[in-house]
Order: C-alpha cells, then structure tokens, then sequence
C-alpha cells in the first residue's frame, strides 16, 4: 500500500494505535503480519503494573487470530479452567470446559507486568514500531489523513500524520476525551481495593485452577476475587460501593483487610499470607463512550466502554475489538468501502451488552440466586458457563439472544423452588 508523501514537518505511518495494552498490541500484531506499518505509541515504559488479571477462555481464539498466542504462551501462566464462588458457607463452581459454545475451555490467570510485555514485544516481532514514554496530546480526525500531536518524557511535542488511528489508551480514553465522545456509564460507581499476597498454598480443597469470588455475608453488593498465580502468589480484592468502602476503616489498608475479614472462606484461605505490594484503589472505573468510530479512528476495549471487574471480560472485549477492527483497517486502505457501525460497532456492543446483563443480574441478586442454586439442569449449565467463558456473541446461546428475559425467568424459578423446597 502506499504511503503519503513525506513532508518536513511530520512523520508518517500507515496505522497509529494509542496504546500498548493488549487490545493495541493485538491490532498492531494483525496489522503489521498483514503488511501495512504500524506505530504503537505507549505512554507508560513496560514492564508496569495493571489490574485485570483472570483472562477468559474466549481470549485463547482471539490471541491466536492476531499471532499472539504463541508469545503468550511462553510465559507459563497459571492455568484457570473456570470460577468458582463462595457465600455463608455454600461453594458453587463452573467448569468452562463444559460450555454450550464450542472453542477453547482453558486460560490462564496472569501477572499483567509479564502478559503485556509478552504481547507487545510479539507485536514488535511481527514488524509493529513501538514507542515507550509518548503520550498524545491532540488529535485531529480526517477520513484519510488524521493527525496525532505526541509528547515525550523530555517534554519534546511531535506530529504523526497516519491513514487510520486506533485508540487503545485503555482507562487513558484518549480519544473519548479528545473528541467530546467521553459519556457516563449506565452502571453505578463503584470501587475496588486489591493487592497481591504471597505464601497462598490455602488447604486442599481449594481449586487453583478457578478464579475464587466470594460474596460478603450480609452485604451482597460487596464481592471479592481470589485470582492464583504460581508459586503461592495471588490477586485479591473487594469490590464495592464507594461510601461502603470508606466506611469500613480510616485508611484503605485498614478498610482492605476489615472487608476480607468478613468473608469467612476468604480470611481462611488468607491467613498467614504476606502482602506483595500496597493496598491500591480504583475506583470510578465503569465508562461508555457515544459512538465507537469517527473519521479515521476508531476506539478499542476499555478505551471505549469498561463495564465492571466481575467477571473478567474487560480483556476479552478488548481483544474481541481488536480482532475485529484490524481486518476492517487494512480493507479500507486498501479502498473497499467498510461498514464500521455493521460491522464493529454494532457486534461488538452487542457482546457487551450480553456481559452487561449478567453484571447486573449479578448486583441485584438473581445471578448469585441462579448460581447457588443446587439443581440446575446440565443444559443451563452449559448456556451460562458459555458466557461466563467469554462466549458473549454466540448467537446459538439463548442466554446471548435474550439475556435478560432468560435470566428474569430463571432466578424466578430458583425463587419458586425455593420457596417450596422443605
């Protein structure tokens, strides 16, 4: 494909990505094999610390459609076959590997440092240029040309003129914020306290292979993870509303372990461990965004809408964006006509609107109701670990078609046979 003249002023690519996260690294990976030039500008210098550490089987097909699972492999992560969850006392797990949807039923739970870094450097490997410490400041959409303005760490400002540009600045929303597309999310604020332990070999009936969630006994809003990394390390955090959080201590250490105290499983498997690093907030991380694509550009994963951390799809939307938009970026330079609301927009948030449903079904009870329940038909079973793997577009599944009428039926029906269980 041809690139534009060179002028004195401004440098030049085929395709500029905001962002070194998964979902840019995975475009940049697609796009570069496909032959066009990439530069990915980073902000941040790699390795760095990111939250966002249980990934879903449904990632395994994206990697390897972008090349990139090969290089994650590598890394010999710990191996996660499902999630399991925990409440007063009840224990209840599903196996991704039997699932409605067919693909693969195995991921991994990973150190976000390492997995990033890996998936990066792949991306380099396969011909993207990749820039650390460059932040964009500006941007001009264009249909043919867009411009980014970039700033480095020396504080020197740049200008790079490409044929498209994806945003994939993750939490950054680089784009959101420059275009005024930037909107609130429907779900509500909530936050997170997290931090890593080490010495967690916990007793043998804990599954390492599963995420752990847990639900505070009396709060049902509030839920923590337990996310295993090899050698005795793991991810553990609470979740919950932000005047809750603040409530249960006078600092966040302390607010930290006074919630995980409270759940019974979690302070048993918790006990003896040494923290790895400071207790970190997050909080205010849901956010949606008005359109996914303008002229030149479009946004990727949680640059454009994050939903909440339950059950871990935020990585599995980022790559599933990924995937989708780079074909669409390489047809339209090379002069076909692309259907970006058809064939990006519209797919991909109806993914996210299935992850939507579940989510809140979540917060409200009715999924915590469906998934304690004792007597659940395998069928169902299989419909719901689908999704729960990742399998948020397959259309076959009535839980994708119909999400909340199915979920709205069944928890009643959980209800009603409780109700007349003796």
């Amino acid at each position: 494909m041809d690139m534009p003249e060179h002028s004195d002023t401004l440098e030049y690519t085929d395709v500029a990505i905001i962002g070194g996260g998964p979902s840019g690294a995975a475009a940049a990976a697609w796009l570069a094999r496909h032959g066009l030039a990439v530069r990915v500008l980073e902000r941040q210098h790699f390795p760095r610390f990111s939250i966002g550490e249980s990934l879903l089987p449904q990632c395994m097909a994206h990697l390897e459609t972008c090349g990139l699972l090969e290089a994650a492999q590598a890394g010999h992560f710990q191996p996660k076959n499902g999630a399991a969850f925990c409440w007063k006392g009840q224990y209840a797990a599903i196996d991704f590997r039997e699932k409605l949807t067919p693909g693969p039923g195995t991921t991994w739970q990973i150190e976000r440092a390492d997995f990033d870094q890996r998936l990066l450097d792949g991306a380099r490997d396969a011909g993207a240029d990749v820039e650390h410490g460059v932040s964009v400041i500006g941007f001009t959409p264009d249909p043919h040309r867009p411009q980014l303005t970039m700033r480095d760490d020396a504080g020197k400002t740049r200008q790079l003129e490409a044929r498209f540009v994806l945003d994939a600045s993750g939490y950054g929303r680089v784009l959101a914020r420059l275009t005024g597309l930037d909107c609130p999310s429907s779900l509500a604020t909530r936050g997170a306290l997290f931090t890593h332990v080490e010495g967690l070999f916990g007793d043998a009936d804990h599954d390492r292979n599963k995420i752990l969630i847990g639900v505070h006994p009396e709060q049902k809003d509030i839920w923590y993870w337990l996310i295993p990394f090899p050698d005795g390390r793991a991810s553990v955090g609470v979740v919950a509303d932000i005047d809750t959080l603040d409530a249960a201590g006078d600092e966040d250490t302390a607010r930290y372990w006074a919630l995980i105290n409270a759940e019974p499983r979690f302070t048993e498997l918790l006990t003896g461990v040494t923290p790895a690093r400071d207790v970190t907030r997050l909080a205010g991380y849901s956010a949606n965004i008005k359109r996914l694509h303008g002229p030149g550009f479009a946004v990727l994963g949680n640059a454009g809408e994050f939903l909440d951390p339950v059950f871990s799809s935020g990585i599995t939307i980022a790559l599933d964006s990924a995937v989708r938009a780079a074909p669409l970026v390489a047809r339209q330079l090379d002069g076909e006509d692309v259907d970006w609301d058809g064939d990006f927009e519209i797919p991909l948030r109806e993914g996210i609107a299935t992850f939507r449903a579940f989510i809140d079904a979540w917060y409200d009870g009715r999924l915590p109701r469906i998934i304690f329940h004792e007597n659940q038909t395998p069928r169902i079973r299989d419909m719901l670990s689908a999704i729960l793997a990742g399998y948020a577009w397959d259309k076959n599944n009535p839980f994708v078609t119909a999400s909340q009428r199915r979920l709205d039926s069944l928890a009643e029906a959980c209800t009603q046979e409780a109700a007349v269980s003796p």
